[in-house]
C-alpha cells in the first residue's frame, strides 16, 4: 500500500490548523491537538521535527505556542511530508535509478518515474495557503 504515514498526515493537519491563524499568532499545541484529534505527545514530536526543518517556530511559556516560521504561501505539502517521512519514492527505481539490474528491460521503471514526477509536481505546487483557501471553501459549502 502506498500512503504517507499517520505522522505525516498529522503534520499536514497541524500546519494547516496553524496556517489558518492570523500571521504571527501563536497557537498552543494542546489546542491544535484538540481541534485535529491528534494525541498531544505525538503532536509534540511532530512539532519538534517541523521546527528543526524550519517550518514551525515555538515559544514556551504562558504566552507561548507554535506558529509558522515562514509565510503559508511558500511552505508546500511536499516539504511538510518530507520533513516527517523523508524523501518521497514510489519504488526503488525512483529512489536509486542505478540500483535496478533490470532497468534497461523493465517496463515498470518508466511508469513509476512518471508517476512520481506527477506526484512531486502536485505536492510542490500546493502550498499551505492553498490548503487554507480550500478549507475555507469547504466550510462555506457546508454552512
Amino acid at each position: 500500500m502506498l500512503e504517507i504515514t499517520r505522522q505525516a498526515d498529522y503534520a499536514l493537519r497541524a500546519v494547516a490548523e496553524i496556517a489558518r491563524m492570523p500571521e504571527g499568532k501563536r497557537v498552543p499545541t494542546a489546542l491544535i491537538a484538540s481541534r485535529q484529534n491528534i494525541p498531544l505527545p505525538f503532536l509534540a514530536k511532530i512539532v519538534s521535527q517541523l521546527v528543526v526543518r524550519g517550518i514551525l517556530e515555538t515559544i514556551r511559556g504562558a504566552s507561548g505556542g507554535v506558529n509558522l516560521a515562514r509565510p503559508a504561501d511558500v511552505i508546500t505539502m511536499r516539504e511538510v511530508i518530507e520533513a516527517i517521512d523523508g524523501p518521497i519514492a514510489l519504488n526503488r527505481c525512483t529512489r536509486e535509478p542505478g540500483a535496478c539490474e533490470q532497468r534497461d528491460t523493465c517496463p515498470f521503471c518508466e511508469i513509476f518515474v512518471e508517476a512520481q514526477e506527477t506526484l512531486i509536481k502536485r505536492l510542490d505546487g500546493t502550498t499551505l495557503a492553498d490548503i487554507v483557501a480550500r478549507l475555507n471553501e469547504i466550510e462555506q459549502e457546508t454552512n
